[in-house]
């Protein structure tokens, strides 16, 4: 079994299809990208106790929230931690390990669920279904710009597009689930997270046993190289993950990436009460909840299209349009608020999330311009902690600050003012963190050239 794991063992042969290997890639991301949809359990999980109504035994939303977030943070740490190790082994070793964990934290979640016990869900969801995510988030990235080396952002584009997408199909499917299973004695939630978890592990699973990596020294057929454009990073030789980490260049990326997702994932949270409370009276909580499909939507797109067009721009003027797009948009909200323009407010959320997720879809094809290829899945592991700290830096900076206003007589409507300005500062620190991203000093690298001999252009 561990010979038909190993990274060896998954070499393509000649002529084959590299267009085989997104579907795997998209097989790991839209299971793990339920996270975004864990939301949906929460009002049943208050329940569970009382069925139709909460008792005082029964979970607070405050300890359910707890849950995405630890799971959040052990997606950047397990990356970090991880990323050597599933640079080695390769996806299918990886992505096999990323499949049991994600749905063994279903089943032990479950029965957390099935006893009432709080600290199981943490353990099993939070903790070991958090490794699975981020061990199956950095999978495919090395392999799809092993294999695309001429559309690198494209093609790690479409895999993370389908983390953005996988709340749109894990929301429905979840609440389709729950009602089948309720009952006058169960929400059905412990019964949904077993089906869940089993049909993720079978899915994963034959995603990750999809995978081959290319051999050494391929290239795809008749491409070559473009030379470097004046100004333009290029990596002549391949960077380690040590090496990395002590070079000016992660750093500002690590910046420029918490900074870009503690914007956008404190909106997230926050989207449907926000726009609720903005516009009290205009907007229902059905409306609301259009407002927070739609702007999956947006995430998902904008996963595709940023990383598609950073193949044509470079990823250092891709993010240049987040930075300088990006806090105008946050500074208008206000205004949009004061106009009592929906259109407008509902607008500038829409591209701000397809910022978002394109910046999540650009990154890892950033690290292989700046640190070369051979290492860019541990590299991108590492940097993956910039998401734990902004998973906890969004919510909080969102939620904290307009409890603050409120409490201070602000009006709820005006109450996400200062916090939107503070969400442009932040990105006008990053558009500098970005601006000051040069190529690596040579003495860093490793003196064996990237595949094909050639210097890789962004």
């Amino acid at each position: 079994m561990p010979s038909l794991l190993s990274k060896q063992h998954i070499v393509a042969p000649p002529n084959f299809n590299r267009w085989l290997i997104p579907p795997c890639a998209l097989a790991t991301h839209l299971c793990i990208g339920q996270a975004y949809a864990i939301s949906v359990f929460n009002l049943p999980l208050t329940q569970q106790l009382g069925i139709k109504e909460s008792l005082a035994a029964d979970w607070k939303l405050t300890q359910l929230g707890w849950i995405f977030t630890i799971a959040i943070f052990f997606l950047g740490a397990s990356a970090a931690v991880f990323g050597k190790w599933v640079n080695a082994q390769g996806p299918r070793m990886s992505g096999l390990v990323a499949a049991l964990c994600w749905g063994a934290g279903f089943l032990i979640g479950a029965l957390g669920i099935q006893l009432h016990n709080i600290w199981l869900v943490y353990l099993g969801y939070g903790v070991l279904g958090g490794c699975g995510l981020g061990i199956g988030y950095i999978t495919p990235v090395s392999t799809l710009i092993s294999w695309f080396p001429d559309r690198r952002g494209m093609a790690t584009g479409m895999a993370i597009m389908g983390f953005g997408g996988g709340a749109l199909v894990a929301s429905p499917l979840s609440v389709l689930l729950m009602k089948q299973f309720a009952s006058p004695t169960s929400t059905g939630v412990a019964q949904t997270w077993l089906v869940l978890g089993l049909v993720y592990l079978l899915v994963m699973s034959a995603g990750a046993f999809g995978y081959r990596v290319p051999a050494p020294g391929w290239t795809p057929q008749g491409w070559v190289p473009s030379p470097a454009k004046p100004g333009a990073l290029m990596a002549k030789f391949d960077v380690t993950p040590g090496r990395a980490i002590t070079t000016k260049q992660f750093w500002c990326l690590w910046v420029v990436l918490c900074f870009n997702v503690t914007a956008g994932i404190g909106v997230l949270g926050q989207a449907s009460a926000m726009i609720q409370e903005v516009f009290k009276g205009t907007i229902n909580a059905g409306a609301a909840a259009g407002f927070v499909g739609l702007l999956s939507l947006f995430n998902m797109g904008g996963r595709f299209f940023w990383a598609s067009l950073s193949d044509k721009i470079g990823r250092k003027a891709t993010y240049a349009c987040f930075f300088v797009l990006g806090p105008a948009l946050y500074a208008l909200v206000p205004l949009s608020g004061q106009l009592g323009s929906v259109v407008l407010f509902v607008a500038c959320f829409c591209v701000i999330l397809t910022m978002y997720g394109g910046g999540f879809a650009t990154i890892p094809a950033y690290l292989a311009d700046v640190f070369g290829t051979k290492y860019v899945g541990a590299v991108h592991g590492r940097l993956l902690t910039a998401w734990s700290v902004a998973g906890i830096l969004g919510p909080v900076l969102v939620n904290y600050l307009r409890e603050f206003q409120i409490q201070s007589g602000i009006p709820k409507y005006q109450a996400y003012n200062v916090t939107m300005y503070i969400m442009a500062a932040l990105l006008v620190i990053a558009f500098f963190a970005n601006l000051a991203i040069k190529p690596v000093a040579e003495q860093l690298t490793e003196r064996e050239p990237q595949a094909g001999g050639r210097p890789v252009t962004a």
